[in-house]
């Protein structure tokens, strides 16, 4: 059983202090006394951490520790409960003894509340600068603005960071007990593991002028041929590979019904049973075919917090 209530990396404990982001006064002496992540682009993002702790730790600076200057393209995070601030800053890594380049894949699910939000909220912001250097309505260069919440181009045309909402669904069969059974995926452009395959929840961005809800329907009947009821919301999370809103669903769906993947997006699908889940959340094989053994979705994704939601018996999302 997972214990987590939370998304793995819907967790924080910043104060955002959106009003801050435009006072230039307050922005210069609070990065002065301010906490400061490095993030390497780069390098996919990366940061310090020191990992034989637990949980990990991110290694924070000082203004002292970084470039002079360096504030003109920081990005303010937000305020800590100790009331310091906190900010962001797209730099090479130094050499730091008992500390290792991490990404947030690899350990935002054993971050702390605290440090999964700074990362989450730093590595999205990062990643939205990186690809928004020129004006997506005229192509004029932008250059960062407002602490990092915005982008201007030399006209004053200003743009925000976006977020793209993808809904992600485990379907299953709305059986209690070890024989009840969830559906997952293989996609098709996924790489190869060797000995392995790896299986997860359906997922798909949302359309221009389409709820959340009939996303589900659609790509689950896009995807695997099947027909799904009884949709329920259970939580959402930023996944910032490079930008989305991962928002989670569990529905049920009848497994008498044939399975008709869409080879282009999906290159395997099968029921699964809760035993057999739980016997490879318990690092048992459990085969899949060809001799492959069933791998399930990392553990910072939403996928496994949906997977162990069903596990664990929450087969109706306001359960």
């Amino acid at each position: 059983m997972s214990g987590e209530t939370a998304p793995p990396l819907a967790r924080s404990t910043l104060d955002r202090a959106a009003h801050r982001r435009g006072d230039a006064q307050w922005l210069t002496e609070a990065w002065l006394r301010g906490r400061i992540l490095l993030l390497d682009s780069t390098d996919g993002g990366r940061t310090l951490a020191r990992t034989d702790a637990s949980p990990p730790t991110l290694v924070l600076f000082g203004a002292a520790d970084v470039p002079a200057g360096a504030e003109s393209t920081a990005m303010f995070l937000g305020v800590e409960p100790d009331g310091v601030p906190v900010f962001a800053l797209d730099a090479p890594l130094p050499a730091v003894p008992g500390t290792r380049p991490v990404n947030l894949r690899e350990v935002g699910h054993l971050l702390g509340d605290r440090e999964a939000g700074i990362f989450t909220t730093a590595l999205a912001l990062l990643n939205w600068h990186t690809r928004h250097g020129y004006s997506t309505a005229t192509g004029a260069p932008t250059v960062m603005d407002e602490a990092g919440w915005s982008r201007v181009d030399r006209d004053g045309g200003r743009i925000w960071p976006r977020t793209d909402p993808a809904m992600i669904v485990l379907v299953h069969d709305g059986v209690d007990g070890p024989e009840g059974r969830c559906l997952l995926g293989n996609n098709a452009g996924w790489p190869g593991t060797p000995g392995g395959r790896r299986y997860s929840c359906l997922a798909g961005y949302v359309e221009p002028g389409e709820s959340a809800e009939a996303a589900v329907l659609r790509e689950v009947r896009e995807e695997v041929g099947i027909s799904v009821e009884r949709i329920g919301y259970v939580g959402s999370q930023a996944w910032p590979f490079p930008g989305s809103l991962m928002l989670g669903f569990l529905a049920t769906a009848d497994p008498a019904d044939p399975v008709r993947v869409d080879p282009s997006e999906i290159a395997y699908a099968r029921w699964f049973t809760r035993a057999e889940i739980g016997a490879a959340c318990a690092g048992r094989a459990v085969d899949v075919g060809d001799g492959a053994r069933l791998i399930l979705p990392p553990p910072s994704s939403i996928a496994l917090f949906l997977v162990h939601r069903w596990l664990d018996g929450w087969v109706d999302a306001d359960r």
